[in-house]
């Protein structure tokens, strides 16, 4: 099976081929439903081939496009044919025209976005020219074994990891209600997971739905978060061909640890001895999580729950490790502050994690400091071994429950 990672910019699209992804798929700006992720650009499309290399790449135009929309995407066509996409993920068949004539040779893969659920709905995508679908995440095992039964030549794709909606596949208008921002334009603002003081039903005045929880707001709309990753045999089994996991804009931290937990798991059930397995599958919940569930697979009742938990998480994401420099000491990319008191922990696509306590910083000048800021240039010396890629956190210091 294919793990799909996601990329919200080209920095996380390098960290994830480097910690396990197979393929990965990323946004063009103004076409993709994660707007706010940093999305890409032309002028990256020459690097991305260089870190691209022989592995797969997608890209997702699955915004529902209006008339205006779809004349801004005529006259800006000619710009993929700079990237190295190997398919276009779509909702709305209404460009398939133009994808067809443009790129003929470029696969279409069906976004979740357009609810196939069924395998008579999976023929007529495979009719239409898609060799992939990418599967509603309502769709149960039992039922995604009957699709690649009904049509075994398509490919079928779902997500295993990461963040769920409260509407159908996505399908929400509550962000454009609340904030004038479309979730099926790219720009949802997450307002199921607002917390809310007060939910009256309007036919129903005076009967509220409970607000004990935390300190008097509930989450009754937060749904909670997919977590598959003790069930890769049963994904494989019903016939899924490809596991992708959600999260264009979380942080590089995240993407990694994610990616890295669920190449070593596929990795352990083709046969290969995989040194700190369990280790690997725990770093899973030391990143920021809400409550963890199998989502539709083994039925509806555990996902029909709203979560009444706030997120999790152990470690602060404080960077990641560059070059080597000349002197023995790497470059850093800060992206939290980094003090020289702080019991640092660095991961690799390989090395569980490791702890150092003794480091010293240095600016840009190559002098001595006590602390790292985000968009500085640092330097870090240590004697624990390191290796370019690697990522640096620490223990967090806020409580392991959070408010979103």
């Amino acid at each position: 099976m294919e793990l799909l990672a996601p990329a919200g910019n080209i920095e996380k699209l390098k960290y994830v081929y480097q910690y396990g992804a197979d393929a990965a798929y990323i946004g063009i700006k103004n076409f993709s439903l994660r707007a706010k992720a940093d999305n890409f650009g032309r002028d990256e499309a020459s690097y991305m081939r260089e870190i691209k290399g022989d592995k797969k790449l997608y890209c997702a135009l699955n915004i529902f496009f209006h008339h205006d929309d779809l004349r801004k995407l005529e006259k800006e066509i000619d710009q993929f044919a700079d990237y190295p996409f190997d398919a276009f993920i779509i909702s709305d068949i209404g460009i398939l025209p133009l994808l067809k004539k443009h790129f003929p040779d470029r696969e279409l893969h069906l976004s979740t976005q357009a609810n196939c659920v069924n395998g008579e709905a999976a023929k007529i995508y495979r009719d239409l020219g898609f060799s992939r679908v990418i599967l509603g995440r309502e769709t149960p095992l039992k039922d995604i074994r009957d699709i690649k039964e009904t049509v075994p030549e398509l490919e079928l794709e779902t997500f295993v990891h990461g963040a769920m909606c409260m509407a159908y596949s996505g399908r929400c208008f509550l962000s454009k209600m609340m904030t004038d921002r479309s979730a099926n334009q790219g720009s949802c603002a997450h307002s199921c997971r607002w917390t809310y003081r007060v939910l009256e039903e309007r036919e129903r005045p005076g009967e509220y739905y409970p607000v004990e929880e935390g300190d008097n707001y509930t989450t009754i709309m937060s749904s909670k978060d997919l977590c598959m990753i003790d069930y890769i045999q049963e994904l494989k089994d019903a016939g899924i061909d490809s596991l992708k996991i959600e999260g264009r804009m979380k942080s590089i931290y995240y993407a990694a640890v994610v990616t890295r937990a669920y190449r070593k798991m596929i990795d352990s059930k083709m046969g290969k001895k995989i040194p700190d397995l369990e280790g690997f599958r725990e770093e899973l919940f030391k990143v920021s999580h809400r409550e963890f569930t199998t989502g539709f697979y083994f039925g509806k009742d555990d996902v029909e729950e709203s979560t009444t938990k706030m997120y999790e998480r152990q470690f602060a994401f404080l960077g990641s490790v560059g070059e080597k420099q000349e002197d023995g000491s790497w470059s850093i990319d800060v992206k939290n502050q980094i003090r020289q008191e702080d019991e640092l922990e660095f991961i690799g696509p390989d090395l569980l994690y490791v702890k150092c306590e003794k480091f010293q910083i240095f600016d840009e000048k190559g002098e001595k400091v006590d602390k790292a800021d985000h968009g500085k240039i640092y330097t870090l010396k240590t004697d624990t071994p390191l290796e370019e890629g690697f990522i640096i956190r620490k223990k967090s210091a806020k409580p392991d429950y959070y408010a979103p």
